[in-house]
């Protein structure tokens, strides 16, 4: 969905002013002409791009030049980094929640809050109400505007699950009962039962709160911004106790599992249930898989509980415009979104307004088990963030890759689980 980076070119006449590919970045300031020139850079697909290139032909300012930045496919996070090290970020750039908190606290971002802080239609409580609050820093900047919301949930293959006997999953369905479908899947001869690189990757201790939070335990940390510690208590321990039998049984894709091509595997019913995100909805109206499919919440213990993670815009603290630089990120999260998602609907909107059009794609398309599951994602109170956004976060990820994987194989004790967390919150205190 939202990391899909190919280049593109092009011109193109927007309103009063130039719409136009770049080939490199940086704040434009002025142009001869006295225009104000705001540079963007996005690491969508062609597709998304030459949509998003489209909607913002509707932007009519006779002041203000918009000019795309091309980006290597593929390189995305390698090229955010060189610009940001030359300090040629453009006006707008897309970024994720972990980029937008460590560049606002190093003071590398125009801090948006006192625009945001009215009661104007693009005011923060414009926005889904959990993503601004996610956004802020501790003390009350905010670096950059949410622009989609990532929800979570269990793709699975109808077909492959009628063959097994097994009732599809819905709202409410169980930890128990996804681990017993993986089961009863696998025995009938898929390779793995489930592929859900989101519990055995670094970020696996975050999804297994999940678990956790929904039994009524505590989660893996108390926040992904400021966290204080981590914890494993018994109820997680419990989560994660179930997952190591159904890897251990081979119903259950191990750490390391190649996901590269997951979503085509999936589309070509060679694994029949698939824990991902809502984008992969768009990839299927445009490659049109063979099964029939749906996608249902993460399961529960005793009430629902999930993941959020909102990408967005940022913008540098360096922006020579400022005001201009403002105008177009409205335009961009009120009303690009809006004739952006119905052809490509990837995520639900952060501003409220905008939301009609992407559910309003999925209706249309028949999708309606990916509308009910971004909705209940979206509604649903019992949170964590899919990883620390900390600037010690690479500190975190190197304890959990020393010891996450090796627990969940059987190669290490699940009494690790509390050695990996007593040594991350050695670094929770260093970092303090």
């Amino acid at each position: 969905m939202m990391k899909r980076l190919i280049r593109v070119a092009g011109v193109l006449l927007a309103g009063g002013g130039l719409l136009a590919t770049a080939a490199c970045g940086g704040s434009s300031g002025k142009q001869s002409d006295g225009k104000a020139t705001v540079t963007l850079m996005t690491w969508e697909s062609a597709a998304t791009n030459k949509a998003i290139d489209q909607a913002l032909t509707g932007f009519h300012d006779p002041n203000i030049t918009v000019k795309r930045i091309d980006t290597p496919n593929g390189n995305y996070s390698d090229k955010l980094a060189a610009l940001t090290q030359a300090k040629k970020l453009p006006d707008l750039f897309w970024c994720g929640n972990d980029t937008e908190q460590q560049y606002t606290s190093q003071g590398l971002l125009t801090d948006w809050a006192s625009r945001l802080s009215g009661a104007d239609d693009f005011g923060a409580s414009s926005f889904v109400s959990s993503t601004m609050k996610n956004w802020k820093t501790a003390d009350g900047k905010i670096g950059g505007v949410p622009s989609l919301i990532n929800t979570y949930g269990i793709w699975y293959d109808i077909d492959a699950f009628k063959a097994a006997g097994i009732a599809v999953p819905a709202a409410g369905w169980t930890w128990d009962q996804m681990f017993d479908a993986a089961a009863k899947l696998h025995a009938k001869g898929a390779k793995y039962g489930l592929v859900a690189d989101a519990m055995t990757s670094t970020d696996g201790p975050f999804s297994l709160s999940t678990y956790s939070l929904s039994a009524g335990g505590a989660p893996f940390a108390d926040s992904v911004h400021q966290p204080t510690r981590t914890t494993i208590d018994a109820t997680y321990t419990e989560g994660v106790r179930k997952l190591v039998a159904g890897i251990k049984s081979g119903a259950i894709a191990p750490p390391g599992y190649d996901i590269s091509n997951q979503q085509a595997l999936f589309a070509a019913g060679q694994i029949p249930m698939l824990w991902s995100g809502q984008w992969l909805a768009a990839g299927f109206l445009t490659d049109k898989p063979k099964i029939k499919y749906g996608f249902a919440p993460i399961p529960q213990v005793n009430k629902p509980a999930t993941l959020y993670d909102a990408v967005g815009i940022c913008t540098p603290s360096y922006t020579q415009n400022a005001d201009a630089t403002y105008k177009v990120l409205k335009y961009l999260d009120s009303t690009v979104w809006t004739k952006v998602l119905p052809g490509s609907p990837v995520a639900a909107p952060a501003y409220l307004s905008a939301q009609s059009a992407y559910f309003g794609a999925l209706d249309k398309a028949g999708l309606t088990t990916v509308a009910s599951t971004v909705k209940a994602g979206l509604n649903t109170s019992s949170t964590i963030g899919v990883r620390f956004t900390t600037q010690w976060a690479s500190q975190s990820n190197d304890l959990i890759t020393a010891y996450w994987p090796d627990i969940l194989n059987g190669k290490k004790p699940l009494s690790d689980l509390r050695t990996m967390t007593d040594k991350i919150n050695e670094v929770i205190k260093s970092n303090s």
